[in-house]
């Protein structure tokens, strides 16, 4: 195990330093009910281990897939393919998928810009597309020929026209900068010890999130860990406490520590047996605490406002 400076609080322990985390995690071999899977990190190939889930059992799918880049999981590396034989490689994933949703799930599907356009287009065959949302990571590699790449997509579907949004749930706090008044009193914000915020509605459009790094606790070394604030409002929105949230690909588990932190259930597969184990680890740090970076107070923040000034003392959430 590296040291680390004080700081770092970044999940990095190897396969054999975490071995009493990866015997948490479970294997799937045979079909399985609901209570044999419910809140377990599930060690194999999704591709398999889909075969064999209960049908009918998910509210929630989250699916972060490989993006159709190269890219090395610990290891098993991603090839980038044609756009046919990702298409492929999609709605085979997706197909298998499909039987395991509840008739009132919703779907949630996160692609770069060039995956985004096989996948968003793939949905129609499968699900009733209701938005994409795209969300600014910032964080990128500059380009001398191109543009940085800066923003990632969502894509938001529904199994049937029956389905969970929670929008009361997923308000975002924003600063005021006009602070108009009605009678002299504040019209429609509030003045508060931070200063003065209203809440209104999220948009498809989210820039008041950040990836994970090194000083936030919920970090991992994972190459393309996903925030638990951007999950959070997935979850929140479109589920209920108790439904079941799904992840397929979970690598570092986000999605099982988010719905933890929120009183869902969750069934996550990974391939890779190490991200299992930092995922275990995560899990049984959410059982002292439960915080989500960027929430607080049943609304979510913008950047270095709110939980940043109090809690995080300089960290932008």
């Amino acid at each position: 195990m590296s040291d680390k400076a004080a700081r770092n609080k970044t999940i990095d322990f190897s396969l054999e330093d975490g071995q009493e985390y990866i015997k948490k995690c479970i294997r799937v071999e045979k079909e399985v009910s609901t209570d044999e899977v419910l809140d377990r990190i599930i060690t194999g190939d999704s591709l398999k281990v889909m075969d064999l889930l209960p049908e009918r059992s998910v509210d929630l799918m989250i699916v972060d897939p490989p993006y159709n880049i190269e890219k090395d999981f610990n290891g098993n590396r991603f090839h980038a393919r044609s756009r046919e034989k990702y298409r492929s490689y999609t709605e085979e994933w997706l197909s298998k998928a499909m039987p395991l949703l509840k008739d009132s799930a919703s779907v949630y599907i996160c692609c770069d810009w060039k995956s985004s356009l096989v996948i968003g287009d793939l949905l129609y065959d499968h699900l009733k597309v209701r938005n994409r949302i795209t969300w600014q990571r910032e964080k990128g590699r500059g380009a001398k020929t191109n543009w940085k790449n800066g923003m990632e997509d969502i894509w938001f579907a529904t199994v049937s026209d029956r389905y969970t949004f929670n929008l009361e749930d997923v308000m975002i706090r924003r600063r005021v900068i006009a602070p108009y008044t009605s009678g002299g009193k504040p019209k429609d914000w509030e003045d508060t010890a931070e200063g003065r915020f209203r809440n209104t509605c999220p948009s498809n459009f989210w820039d008041d999130i950040s990836i994970p790094y090194w000083s936030m606790a919920e970090n991992t070394a994972h190459p393309t860990q996903k925030p638990e604030k951007l999950y959070a409002k997935l979850i929140l929105a479109s589920s209920n406490k108790g439904d079941v949230v799904f992840d397929p690909f979970a690598g570092s588990g986000t999605a099982a520590v988010t719905s933890k932190k929120l009183d869902r259930h969750f069934i996550a597969v990974e391939k890779e047996a190490l991200y299992c184990a930092w995922a275990e680890k995560r899990l049984e740090n959410a059982l002292s605490d439960s915080t989500i970076q960027g929430y607080r107070d049943g609304v979510f923040w913008e950047r270095n406002t709110g939980d940043a000034q109090r809690k995080l003392t300089k960290r932008s959430d």
